[in-house]
């Protein structure tokens, strides 16, 4: 609600038991971080896969990135998956429709050096909304994913490491785009390397996207 304060006006803001009263360039600061947070974040936890904050994918294994010519999809003109893009892409967050890591099969990995030293708590996987696509449906989507942790960091990820298993999920084609799943149990200790591990996709027997992976934690001390 906003109120008159002599030489301008300003917005009361009610909470649970009192009223606050704010200077609207103050509101507009409070508006502008909280949009701010929901577009970058949208699920109020630190990314610590994040590129751009020095996370990288380390390793593949033996996935094959599935490569086309053209744009396999498209909406009114607008191409919905574009060929060969990097696994890098899914330590981004442009989420955009296309932007997305495809790999050849059902089945996929990839290993990520995480910008600190955590105690992973949960991760976050991210795909395109059934809404932009055209046939309501997305059978590109991760499935059955698995998620582990190794200390190991020299040379990579070696493919004799098998790791530490920390929880075996399912993401939800019906259910919200942005999707965090939370570890159980207690706390395995201190890691910066995380592999994901696709298992299965909702039915495209081609390919399979990835648009974002995110991994969420306490640092370690």
């Amino acid at each position: 609600m906003a109120e008159h304060w002599g030489h301008g006006w300003g917005f009361r803001l009610h909470g649970s038991d009192q009223a606050s009263v704010y200077p609207p360039q103050q509101v507009h600061l409070i508006v502008d971080q909280a949009l701010k947070r929901y577009s970058e974040d949208r699920v109020g936890m630190v990314d610590y896969a994040l590129e751009s904050a020095g996370a990288s994918v380390i390793n593949t294994r033996c996935s094959e990135t599935y490569e086309t010519k053209t744009a396999l999809l498209s909406l009114f003109g607008i191409p919905l998956w574009y060929h060969s893009q990097s696994p890098r892409v899914i330590l981004q967050p442009d989420v955009n429709p296309g932007n997305c890591w495809a790999f050849r099969g059902s089945q996929g990995f990839a290993v990520i050096r995480l910008s600190s030293l955590i105690h992973p708590t949960a991760v976050t996987l991210e795909h395109v909304p059934k809404a932009l696509s055209p046939q309501g449906t997305i059978p590109s989507a991760p499935k059955d994913f698995t998620v582990y942790v190794s200390r190991v960091v020299v040379g990579g990820w070696r493919r004799e490491e098998e790791g530490l298993l920390l929880g075996r999920f399912t993401y939800n084609q019906d259910g919200d785009p942005i999707q965090t799943f939370y570890f159980k149990g207690d706390d395995v200790g201190a890691f910066q390397l995380v592999e994901l591990r696709v298992l299965s996709n909702w039915g495209h027997p081609e390919y399979t996207c990835i648009y974002r992976f995110r991994v969420h934690g306490e640092p370690a001390l």
